[in-house]
């Protein structure tokens, strides 16, 4: 099946074929129909196959042949999601569907100034990409308003959950228009998303290509049962043999990964790292190096992990297992893009085990092991905090004082803060006399 066998206007097969992209996925195969037939949809794949186009191309399909104009200041379709990369690459790719049609994308983020984004949304957009943080503010200001948005998109919805957008999805919901279509796309399918979708979705089509939680069957995966302290020599090990390939490499806090960078720097690699406390311009110039192949090595938190889409990337490294079993996904499916092969290799430190076992237990499978032998969870042993470095657990030199400054601390509502300034110190002593 290509794609004017779906239904798909001839300009917008004609802008595709242009861009390369004549076969369509299994996902978009099964998406698009309902989609375009005005169905919401529950999508459920895994990352690189396709799911913005899936639900991107009958959007884009509806608003050429509705010929409608967007009134100032509002948007005719929504697409949220829940990390700056995400949506810049969501944007990206809607941008080169609609070169040379009348549609305007927007994308507002965080990190980057306000007044701008304001500024670009006064004559109203076709499609809005945005984080749930900003688009708020923007509302807040009066920049936007969702009454005339028929269209609503949430991607990567579990993650959503995760970061705490919960609050923020339920105060965007109440402006949109009543009668819209949504869509709802993601690669696992935690408890908390069916609820999610009996909220905001109307008898919705679920589609599904692969078991939710499953990593593509292009993934060559394997662990290293190693030492926390023997962590960082290992993976020095592992990527000199392969030096002039692009690979990936997962830490569990922002300073953590700060660290990892410098080490890995000082053995001559061409490394570097993405982080919350990194500006937005940062990471996107780090992004666009390693693209570009300049960087070898970038090392990042999970902000990374649903938000690159390079195709040339080759090796994932777990350094620190992530927390929530569903992000090792996630991780390893930034390789073995749009088909394409990829290896991802987990080091797993005793107290890590608990960790370990969620993330086979959420796959349904074993992954392989390396080199070490599998090690025995203890009596009374917990998952480590979420993000929290302890004694040896998420540093690279085995647990030594870094001598970093401590993180900043999230906001108030408990949402975690990536990228937020740490507070001003408390002033000791007494106030200043008035006269």
């Amino acid at each position: 099946m290509d794609f004017d066998m779906l239904g798909l206007a001839p300009r917008l097969v004609k802008k595709l074929s242009e861009q390369g992209i004549t076969d369509p996925t299994p996902i978009q195969t099964q998406a698009i129909p309902h989609a375009m037939n005005g169905r919401d949809v529950m999508g459920l794949a895994q990352t690189g196959t396709g799911k913005t186009a899936a639900f991107g191309l009958p959007m884009i399909d509806a608003l050429l042949k509705a010929g409608v104009k967007p009134e100032p200041k509002t948007a005719r379709g929504l697409i949220l999601a829940p990390t700056r990369e995400l949506a810049k690459q969501i944007a990206d790719n809607l941008s080169a569907y609609t070169q040379g049609t009348h549609l305007k994308v927007a994308l507002v983020v965080g990190g980057v100034g306000i007044v701008g984004q304001s500024k670009r949304l006064q004559k109203g957009v076709d499609l809005l990409v945005a984080t749930p943080g900003r688009l708020i503010d923007l509302m807040d200001r009066k920049a936007i308003s969702l009454h005339e948005t028929i269209y609503l998109v949430l991607d990567e919805a579990d993650q959503m959950l995760d970061m705490g957008f919960i609050h923020a999805l339920r105060q965007i919901a109440l402006l949109l228009a009543e009668d819209r279509q949504t869509m709802m796309f993601s690669a696992t399918m935690p408890k908390l998303m069916n609820e999610l979708a009996q909220t905001y979705l109307k008898n919705p089509v679920r589609v599904q290509v692969n078991p939710p939680g499953q990593a593509a069957t292009k993934i060559k995966q394997s662990v290293h049962y190693v030492a926390q302290a023997s962590k960082m020599d290992l993976l020095l090990e592992l990527l000199d043999s392969h030096r002039d390939d692009l690979a990936l490499v997962f830490g569990r806090t922002k300073h953590g990964c700060e660290k990892m960078a410098r080490v890995i720097s000082s053995k001559g690699f061409a490394v570097d790292s993405i982080h919350g406390n990194k500006s937005q311009g940062q990471r996107d110039r780090a992004i666009q190096a390693f693209k570009d192949g300049k960087v070898k090595i970038l090392v990042a938190t999970d902000v990374a992990a649903r938000g690159i889409d390079i195709p040339g990337v080759m090796w994932v490294y777990n350094f620190d297992l992530p927390n929530v079993a569903e992000n090792y996904v996630h991780r390893i499916g930034r390789t073995a893009r749009a088909g394409a092969g990829g290896t991802a290799v987990a080091l797993c430190a005793p107290d890590e085990m608990i960790e370990l076992q969620d993330i086979e237990r959420a796959m349904k499978e074993e992954i392989p092991t390396a080199s070490g032998r599998r090690w025995e969870v203890q009596p009374g042993q917990k998952k480590r905090p979420n993000g929290r470095t302890g004694k040896g657990r998420g540093r690279p030199n085995g647990g030594k004082p870094s001598g970093n400054k401590p993180q900043a601390r999230g906001s108030k509502s408990g949402k975690p803060n990536e990228g937020g300034k740490p507070r001003r110190p408390r002033r000791r002593g007494k106030k200043p006399s008035k006269t």
